[in-house]
């Protein structure tokens, strides 16, 4: 396997044997690999659970979830330990291949960036390979038509990384059933190889902009912040802190 980078567009940058093993370590690695120093920002660890767990309503009943932009799946693992019914969707298909193959075979062996040319050899393994889950390749921008309304719909990362955010926005309310929950994380990273620049939300800042486009339909329970941490090889590292929300559909 070549795991040289090249010059690539942004809609193949997920297809990378680079960006593979930086999105599985992050959604599955431990601790000591993410971030192998003592001292360092260990709260911006394990991401994709803490975007489940931190913002849901556990008291809700949840009968089926949509788990969009779910990169690798493992946020799509915790949803269906309290949802019925559980989707992930996300556009990459290295992504979609790679959450398949965990939940068909429990285990996965991969490799990620060590440092120059050198990579490290990885396994995960996961205790349950829970039969309500389902993972497909689809464009959140243009999903199918035939999806129904889900009584949880979890978007972490993903609205600053879409051609078109305001195709999905509109689409929400028809997504989310009503008296349904919808999580969303964004750092609002807006990045003109992702989105063109006149699809950025505009307004005195991007979290009001959202507001106003989600308040007609859904109302704000909880906002709180989440930083998270991407390892891009031992000695290099993406902290970010993503706005992290609970709406409630109307």
């Amino acid at each position: 396997m070549n795991f040289e980078q090249t010059s690539i567009g942004a809609d193949q940058i997920y297809e990378t044997d680079r960006s593979l093993g930086e999105y599985l370590l992050f959604h599955y690695g431990t601790n000591d690999i993410q971030f192998p120093w003592a001292d360092g920002p260990l709260d911006a660890l394990e991401f994709p659970r803490r975007s489940v767990e931190e913002l849901v309503d556990s008291e809700s009943q949840v009968y089926s979830a949509l788990d969009l932009g779910c990169a690798v799946g493992r946020s799509s693992f915790v949803l269906a330990e309290f949802s019925q019914n559980v989707l992930g969707i996300d556009y990459s298909k290295s992504f979609i291949d790679s959450a398949n193959f965990l939940l068909r075979e429990g285990k996965l062996l991969f490799q990620y960036h060590e440092e120059g040319s050198r990579w490290k050899e990885g396994l995960i393994e996961i205790d349950k390979r829970p039969a309500n889950l389902t993972f497909e390749v689809g464009d959140a921008c243009n999903l199918r038509n035939d999806l129904r309304s889900f009584d949880l719909v979890h978007a972490a990362n993903l609205l600053c990384r879409l051609s078109d955010p305001f195709e999905l926005i509109e689409r929400l309310p028809n997504l989310v059933a009503p008296g349904g929950q919808l999580l969303l994380t964004t750092p609002f990273t807006w990045l003109e190889e992702f989105t063109p620049k006149d699809k950025w939300l505009k307004g005195e800042d991007s979290a009001s902009a959202l507001s106003d486009l989600l308040s007609d339909s859904f109302d704000l329970e909880l906002e709180k912040n989440l930083p998270f941490l991407i390892r891009e090889h031992r000695r290099k590292f993406q902290y970010t802190i993503a706005l992290g929300m609970r709406w409630r559909r109307k």
